[in-house]
């Protein structure tokens, strides 16, 4: 028999941790034995727990202790985190550790060092005596990388101890969840960012423009609630028609009635964009007075629009290169408090990829299924509000319109 004893510290009883640990054991074909727990004596305290393991095999005690790593188990006789070195550009070591997105440490020279900038599906890269995370296509040549799963901590978020934020993101995705009260949390959440300093980062969809939800957005860009906007061509290029034309997608937004030869308007839209030298030049030349992409350059607001295959045009601020817009949002993440995710399923899942699991994200769309994808793909932090975007978007302002 294979054994160990793992150690775990947190608020493990009302975040489930402890009970996940347990049927972890079991399902990977082990056993356990609870050495020693400590609960934790006010809602400030941490618990504590140390686990004695057995599995039949070594294959299978791998298996449970790679499992346990991800849920803040450490086996008390962990030793220092093993490198390798990488012998050719953009290829990890066969055995290297891929990350979560929780706070992570490694051991190294008998110190924990804190992994930097944390995100799931990296490497993790050491020099000297800075840990941090890489992506595979970054890796070169002679970087030293944490492979096995000795020497490792992992730190995973516990529920919030606010209780104001802690009903709202414990409530997982749900279409009975009233607007209103969803949208006082969120607004009570943004005050808080507000307060530490911390960005507000918005990802959205074109549903912004077409469920007339432009105009709360702008007033929030207007008074200094978001920090930077996220999107694809396709969110630049209506909220431009609209401004231009008064169409979204050719439908009139004055009375939702199809304007005749409206399917030309995104791409007169964009050939506009092009004559004026981009978006800020359109600006500044006056062509462009209204709308979401006006308020991002009048109040300074980062803007990074990527590009996809179905792009038309693209609009010439667009980034193509996937490469770089991917490098371009996760520049503007930094120092991200809460991500507001409006109706752009796959721009909101490769957010939350590129996120730390303690940044907040509210993913809002009028399908349930995009807000439950987001979680699945490892977002476990994001909480879903089932609703119109447009109205989300009207009522956020309103609630916020005092606080500017």
């Amino acid at each position: 028999m294979q054994q160990e004893v793992v150690e775990a510290e947190g608020h493990l009883i009302d975040s489930h941790l402890m009970e996940r640990i347990f049927d972890t054991v079991v399902e990977y074909n082990g056993r356990f034995e609870v050495e020693q727990f400590e609960i934790g004596r006010t809602n400030a305290d941490n618990s504590r727990l140390r686990l004695k393991i057995e599995a039949g095999n070594a294959a299978d005690m791998e298996q449970i202790l790679g499992q346990l790593l991800d849920l803040g188990c450490t086996p008390t006789d962990s030793g220092q985190a093993e490198l390798a070195t990488v012998d050719k550009d953009c290829c990890a070591p066969e055995d290297f550790y891929s990350t979560t997105n929780h706070k992570t440490l490694v051991r190294r020279n008998g110190e924990w060092l804190e992994v930097e900038s944390q995100r799931m599906d990296a490497m993790i890269v050491v020099r000297g005596k800075r840990a941090a995370c890489r992506r595979l296509r970054d890796l070169k040549t002679g970087d030293q990388v944490v492979v096995g799963m000795r020497g490792i901590r992992v730190v995973p978020e516990s529920k919030e101890r606010d209780r104001t934020a802690f009903a709202f993101m414990s409530n997982g995705i749900s279409s009975e969840r009233q607007v209103e009260t969803a949208i006082r949390q969120t607004a009570v959440l943004m005050r808080q960012c507000r307060e530490h300093s911390q960005k507000i980062v918005v990802v959205g969809g074109p549903v912004i423009v077409h469920t007339g939800g432009a105009q709360g957005l702008s007033k929030l860009i207007q008074r200094g609630w978001v920090q930077a906007l996220l999107a694809g061509n396709a969110l630049g290029v209506h909220d431009i028609e609209a401004s231009l034309l008064g169409t979204s997608l050719g439908v009139r937004q004055s009375d939702g009635r199809l304007e005749e030869h409206g399917h030309r308007n995104h791409m007169r839209a964009i050939n506009a964009i092009y004559h004026a030298g981009g978006i800020a030049k359109a600006v500044e030349a006056g062509r462009l007075k209204s709308g979401v992409m006006y308020e991002c350059v009048k109040a300074g607001v980062p803007f990074v629009l990527a590009g996809s295959l179905r792009d038309d045009g693209p609009l010439p601020d667009t980034i193509t290169d996937m490469n770089q817009a991917q490098d371009a949002y996760a520049e503007q993440l930094k120092g991200a408090g809460l991500v507001l995710c409006l109706g752009s399923m796959l721009h909101s899942i490769a957010t939350g990829n590129m996120l730390p699991s303690w940044v907040k994200i509210v993913c809002v769309d009028i399908n349930p299924a995009v807000a439950t994808k987001v979680s699945d793909r490892g977002t476990g932090q994001a909480v879903g509000v089932v609703t119109d975007v447009g109205l989300f978007l009207d009522l956020l302002a309103r609630n916020l319109e005092t606080s500017a």
